[in-house]
């Protein structure tokens, strides 16, 4: 077959296909989220799907592997932590068709609130990792992942991490493995996790491990290139290939399994060499092992070179001293853009008006948590996916319980409420919350790159599916009597009812309801001008922090190519310097919320 040129998540999917996979499933997360974007061009011989979080998609995944069918899951390294309950049984469990789980890890948190390394994962779940260092890997590992799963009945772990997943290379495509026969047989012994059958399961778990070692010594991928000198460079992952470019004449032991790690193949490539350079990205996983192994050799590792961020090729050279890593101009010159809220964003009025208003904002993980950076101000706390809902509760009562109060509300997605919100929610119901929680339904899964979900009415191979209603979900499923559903543009109507709600002295929920403006699409779109006669450079609209908003000679100024008519800086301007072009913008007070969401998608 003709190479191509695949990124390292287009390689992992078409690597799910060459493995015989039949079933896939994930929760979108970068830099993960593209691996099941790309599996539906085999949707003829792969199911896939979106979890609503990641320990549903690996659960899902695990009943699939009761019936013999190869498997892949997919998330980025913090949806590890949610999925870490099946992972654990997982390991107990093995599987009956192959298992691969991909995490995709983020070293220099690229676009994540931490910078753990999963391989820890794998050695206390007690299942192997693979770590491939470019795309040809990458969609190799899938199918070496399915026969290790296979032929040692374990899970297996494929270590991703945002340069091999992002990066693209050559890939020489093969064909596709004949998948086995899907049966399911109930086995008692086999399938129930209960703890009379998990202490012998952990005694076959123990001696897998050390059947996987020993594979691990012979395994192909884990191999030594020959070098010149005695310098031994132990490498794995991204930072083999940049490991090359520095070292060009050492020898090098790649390590694509560094759990198990390979002992014997270890060994033999230390006695070459007098002195060991370890590259791996964060935790030093094989650094560790290399020490407990060969004590009196020199070993340089998470001592000399950075514990944290990428190594990088600058990163390797400015270690060894040959290489600067000041920039060679002065960045202080560029100006600073920093991130914000898209132009047009159902989120903007909201967060403006919680800035207004003064309020403590517990807030969650998506693109609205840009709503706490400037001008807007207006989010102060960021955990993990869910923690909106659940951190306002514990701020609540811990404040009530020393006699004082804050004026609080908790800010989350739709998509973020479907993943982990509902529970914590159910938490503020049978702890008698008084709270505001605000879910910013924006119908989409915005920030990974606008993904369905419950709440879109697709799936993510495109056929229909029912539109999970939050209002009627909270209302009606749960019960909060004090729920409600504005339009994200309603800049007035969104500020009186945050008022009135924050001052009852019960649960309330506010849906603020509008489609992400880069899925908006209305035939008489009429972007906003600025009258300057009428401008007295108050600044108000600026606080809104909308890029499309500027300063022109001290006054406000549109730049029209990127506004798109949301009408949010109209309501704001005190002064009635601002509205449409021309007839057809959008007005609040002349429409109501269903008319308006009639053809927006």
């Amino acid at each position: 077959m003709k190479r191509e040129l695949l990124s390292g998540n287009e390689a992992i999917a078409r690597g799910a296909y060459e493995a015989g996979i039949t079933f896939a499933s994930a929760y979108p997360g970068t830099p993960s989220t593209e691996i099941l974007e790309n599996m539906i061009r085999y949707k003829d011989d792969i199911h896939c799907q979106w979890g609503t979080n990641e320990k549903t998609a690996f659960e899902e995944a695990m009943g699939a592997t009761f019936t013999g069918a190869r498997v892949l899951v997919a998330m980025k390294h913090v949806g590890l932590n949610v999925a870490a309950d099946p992972l654990f049984s997982s390991s107990y469990l093995g599987a009956d068709g192959g298992f691969v789980i991909v995490s995709a890890d983020d070293p220099g948190m690229h676009s994540s609130q931490n910078e753990q390394d999963n391989r820890n994962y794998a050695i206390a779940a007690k299942i192997p990792v693979l770590e491939p260092s470019d795309s040809q890997e990458a969609k190799d590992f899938v199918v070496e992942g399915i026969k290790i799963s296979e032929k040692f009945n374990t899970p297996v772990m494929l270590r991703s991490s945002t340069r091999v997943s992002h990066s693209r290379s050559a890939v020489e495509p093969g064909e596709r493995e004949t998948p086995p026969e899907i049966h399911y047989e109930k086995d008692f012994q086999k399938t129930m996790l209960l703890p009379v059958i998990a202490r012998k399961k952990h005694i076959i778990v123990e001696e897998r491990q050390k059947k996987i070692k020993e594979f691990s010594d012979t395994f192909k991928y884990n191999y030594i290139i020959e070098g010149k000198t005695r310098i031994g460079i132990l490498a794995s992952g991204i930072a083999f290939q940049n490991g090359k470019e520095v070292f060009k004449d050492d020898w090098f032991l790649k390590v694509a399994m560094p759990y198990p790690f390979p002992e014997e193949l270890y060994k033999e490539f230390a006695e070459k060499v007098d002195k060991i350079y370890v590259l791996e990205e964060n935790d030093p996983i094989m650094e560790n092992f290399a020490r407990l192994i060969t004590p009196d050799k020199e070993i340089i590792g998470k001592d000399f070179f950075p514990l944290t961020g990428e190594m990088t090729e600058d990163v390797i050279l400015n270690k060894l001293g040959k290489k600067d890593l000041t920039p060679e101009f002065d960045t202080n010159s560029i100006p600073k853009r920093p991130p914000s809220l898209c132009p047009g964003c159902p989120h903007t009025a909201t967060f403006h008006n919680l800035n207004i208003q003064k309020v403590t904002v517990t807030g969650d993980i998506g693109c609205y948590t840009l709503g706490g950076l400037p001008p807007l101000n207006a989010m102060d706390t960021t955990i993990d996916m869910g923690a909106s809902i659940t951190a306002m509760l514990g701020m609540e009562k811990a404040m009530a319980k020393a006699g004082k109060k804050l004026k609080q509300a908790a800010v989350i997605g739709d998509s973020t409420f479907f993943h982990s919100g509902i529970t914590g929610l159910l938490d503020l119901i049978y702890n008698d919350s008084k709270g505001t929680v605000i879910i910013l339904d924006n119908s989409i899964t915005a920030m990974t790159g606008h993904q369905d979900n419950p709440g879109t009415g697709k799936t993510l191979m495109g056929d229909d599916a029912p539109v999970v209603d939050i209002l009627k979900l909270v209302r009606d499923g749960l019960g909060i009597e004090h729920s409600f559903e504005i339009d994200g543009y309603d800049v007035k109507g969104i500020r009186a009812l945050l008022r009135e709600e924050l001052k009852r002295e019960k649960l309330s929920v506010i849906v603020v309801k509008r489609v992400c403006a880069l899925l908006f699409k209305k035939p008489n779109w009429s972007p906003t001008v600025v009258d300057p006669e009428k401008c007295i450079k108050c600044n108000l609209c600026l606080k809104l922090g909308c890029p499309a908003i500027t300063s022109k000679d001290g006054k406000a100024f549109i730049v029209s190519s990127l506004c798109t008519g949301c009408s949010v800086c109209i309501q704001v301007c005190p002064h009635d310097a601002m509205n449409h072009a021309n007839e057809g913008g959008m007005h609040i007070k002349d429409t109501n919320l269903a008319d308006f969401f009639k053809g927006e998608k």
